[in-house]
């Protein structure tokens, strides 16, 4: 544990210090776990042994058989110190389990139906599982089988859905006492008289719960991390938590009142949650919940648990869960100000997203308010609706340099000849619009392919409305099913733009071939050249006003190439400005760019400047980045600040605190913050064993500096650092 965080945990209890190093621990799962043999044997049984009864007529209803099969099969662990149960198991396979596994892998890849695209990133209908549990949701769907006859073509499908369903529904309350057993087993072993008393109420918890419906905030806790739980690890995929301090919030209330639980337990419980999502979840991706924002009317939805899963982050100041505060003009400052705090002594979390930019842009795609303002950032920063969603996000990420570099003939025996700055412009939106064009049909082919091969009944219970219209999720069951284009290095589009207009058109100073030789050669014996383009040539996030309105067209470009776009069945295409890790990946594979930038650096990290090149204070990035209309951008926006850290920590959040209302007050959509100092970064790349729980913001999402790629590590660093005087 790196020394310099040990003071930030002081609030958190003995327990979850414990729950939180043993975590730090874990090691990074391959693909030899139980979950994949248990699910390759399931597929195993349903192809090579006669088939599950009743698969051959739906391949919806053999992939629910399995889902359930895995789910009845597993093995049921809990980790001492553990109040919030429900994780993979990470037993070692035998020599002979492995040799099974990689033998069904290996000869029946072939065979297997192959489905691409995007799945989970999303949250479930957690009200449902609480007030309902899995025997009334199998009520709802026998209801709804009731009125449907095998003599009616059109009901068959529909009856195989539901059929599936209720393999699935059964099998995770089946799931559930697996790990009351376990409990059981511990409670009758343990010597520990109060170690004794907490397992046998999670076995009588995990009896109830999510079979039934829940009555207490640990039995909801308990049945909602449960259901997440097995969606993450058994589907697999990412699915976040949604607005729990919503959903949760009744049966924390009435526990309260009746004297049934603590502040200080819930909090407990709650960070007992956050520790085992990093259990789920590989490093490098995401998971999480959202906190604050407006009910459908308008009215402030915070409530004593926003602060408590706020608080979460400095207990706990791990990558996972991504915590997301939903401002808007009517948030009870404090909790800025709190946010502000965490964030000021080095956490990454809570990030600050703009609830009433957001709502907005949903209200302006279709949605209903009500729908609206339940959203979740799927994993990074990318908004799908709660409980009825299959969003596809990141579908796929576009990068932005390369119709810029097509159109000045980059890798071509020379460049182009055009008459005006303009009419370079007008190829490249031209370039843009053809790849937008270009993907969305491979989007809608993998949208196709999905609805034909896929399948996912046990997500579908979950989903509104897939039940109601007897349709799983991949059939086009959920309510919203657009897709989100994220487009990658805007700030180096930007400056590029801004460098060829000045040097080429404006100054005559360089010629277009000149410029293009420079970077297909990465600059090479032309550094005069790329210093004159850095240090003299307006960049993107300084509030100039020229450069940032460069930027402001190539949004609006990107945004009006999606909305001529529709895919598989007919629905929208939707832009976004995140880029997760893929502003580095990327960037490894683009040659130099006329902005200066040298071959294989990473692009821009998000929305806001490109590394380093933010000269003159956060405000004026803030400005640039905010001169653009983020409000239709629901694949997602991202600014990353950094700071130094500072001695006056409590003058610092202070301004911090309004800096980050300045920017949401601005129309920002989401501000993410690292406040970290270079020279302990450089330390963390000499000595990663003493900073192994250093987390940073990386492009959307927090992650461990020290398993980052090098060259991700160095973007870090290159970013540049505001004082921490703001």
């Amino acid at each position: 544990m790196a020394s310099d965080t040990l003071s930030n945990l002081a609030n958190a209890t003995d327990r979850i210090q414990r729950l939180r190093e043993s975590v730090l621990n874990l090691e990074t799962l391959t693909q030899y776990t139980e979950i994949n043999l248990l699910k390759s044997r399931a597929w195993r049984q349903s192809f090579e042994l006669g088939g599950i009864p009743g698969v051959l007529a739906s391949l919806v209803y053999r992939r629910g058989a399995i889902q359930a099969y895995v789910l009845e099969n597993q093995t049921a662990t809990i980790g001492e110190d553990e109040l919030v149960v429900g994780k993979q198991c990470r037993r070692a396979l035998s020599d002979a389990e492995k040799t099974e596994l990689d033998d069904w892998l290996t000869r029946t890849m072939s065979i297997r139906p192959q489905i691409g695209g995007m799945g989970s990133h999303m949250a479930i209908d957690f009200q449902k599982v609480l007030r309902l549990g899995c025997r009334g949701i199998e009520a709802q769907s026998k209801r709804k089988m009731s009125s449907l006859t095998y003599d009616q073509p059109d009901h068959l499908d529909k009856i195989a859905f539901y059929e599936a369903c209720l393999l699935c529904l059964k099998a995770l309350a089946k799931a559930s006492n697996l790990w009351a057993d376990e409990a059981d087993r511990q409670a009758s072993i343990t010597t520990d008289s109060k170690r004794k008393a907490e397992l046998t109420e999670i076995a009588r918890i995990c009896r109830k719960v999510p079979e039934h419906p829940a009555e207490t905030f640990y039995e909801a806790v308990q049945s909602m991390h449960f259901v997440n739980a097995m969606l993450t690890f058994h589907l697999p995929g990412l699915y976040q938590l949604g607005r729990p301090d919503r959903y949760l919030y009744p049966y924390y209330k009435r526990d309260i009142e009746m004297g049934r639980i603590t502040k200080d337990r819930a909090q407990e419980l709650w960070d007992c949650v956050c520790i085992a999502l990093n259990d789920l979840v590989p490093k490098g991706l995401a998971v999480g919940y959202m906190v604050g924002g407006r009910d459908a009317n308008g009215n402030d939805t915070s409530n004593e648990l926003t602060e408590i899963m706020v608080e979460s982050a400095a207990h706990t100041r791990l990558a996972y869960p991504g915590i997301g505060l939903c401002w808007h003009s009517g948030s009870p400052k404090h909790l800025m100000d709190r946010s502000a705090e965490i964030l000021a002594t080095g956490t990454s979390h809570p990030a600050i997203y703009n609830d009433e930019t957001i709502t907005n842009g949903l209200i302006g795609l279709g949605l209903p308010p009500a729908d609206a303002c339940e959203y979740i950032h799927s994993t990074c920063v990318e908004i799908s609706p709660i409980a009825c969603s299959n969003v596809w996000v990141a579908s796929p990420y576009i990068n932005l340099l390369l119709p810029l570099h097509d159109a000045i003939g980059v890798g071509k025996e020379a460049s182009p000849a055009y008459a005006s700055f303009e009419e370079l412009l007008a190829k490249v939106r031209h370039n843009l619009e053809a790849k937008v064009a270009e993907e969305s049909r491979v989007q809608s082919l993998l949208r196709l392919g999905r609805f034909q091969q896929g399948g996912n009944p046990l997500l579908s219970c979950f989903v509104n409305d897939c039940i109601a219209h007897g349709k799983d999720i991949d059939q086009g069951g959920a309510r919203y099913d657009w897709i989100e284009m994220s487009f990658v290095g805007l700030a180096n589009l930007a400056d590029s733009l801004a460098a060829i207009e000045q040097l080429v058109f404006v100054e005559n100073s360089v010629t277009m071939d000149q410029l293009r030789e420079a970077i297909e050669t990465d600059y090479e014996g032309k550094e005069s050249l790329r210093q004159l383009i850095l240090n003299r040539v307006p960049k993107y996030g300084n509030d100039d006003e020229h450069v940032d309105g460069l930027a402001k067209m190539a949004t609006e470009w990107a945004n009006e190439a999606c909305s001529r776009n529709r895919v598989h069945p007919g629905t929208e295409v939707v832009a976004g400005f995140f880029c997760w890790i893929m502003h580095e990946y990327l960037g490894r594979q683009t040659c130099a760019s006329p902005d200066g930038r040298k071959a294989g650096f990473p692009l821009g990290d998000g929305s806001g400047p490109a590394q380093g090149r933010e000269k003159k204070g956060p405000t004026a990035a803030i400005k640039s980045t905010t001169s653009w209309d983020h409000t239709p951008m629901l694949g997602g926006i991202a600014l990353n600040l950094k700071f130094i850290p500072g001695r006056e920590k409590a003058s610092f959040s202070r301004s911090l605190s309004s800096l980050l209302e300045t920017y949401c007050k601005q129309g920002g959509f989401e501000v993410q913050v690292n406040v970290v100092d270079n020279e302990v970064l450089k330390k963390a790349q000499q000595h990663p064993e003493q900073y192994r729980d250093l987390v940073v913001r990386i492009g959307g999402y927090s992650d461990y500096f020290v398993g980052l790629s090098p060259q991700m590590q160095e973007e870090v660093i290159a970013r540049f650092e505001h004082a921490s005087e703001v």
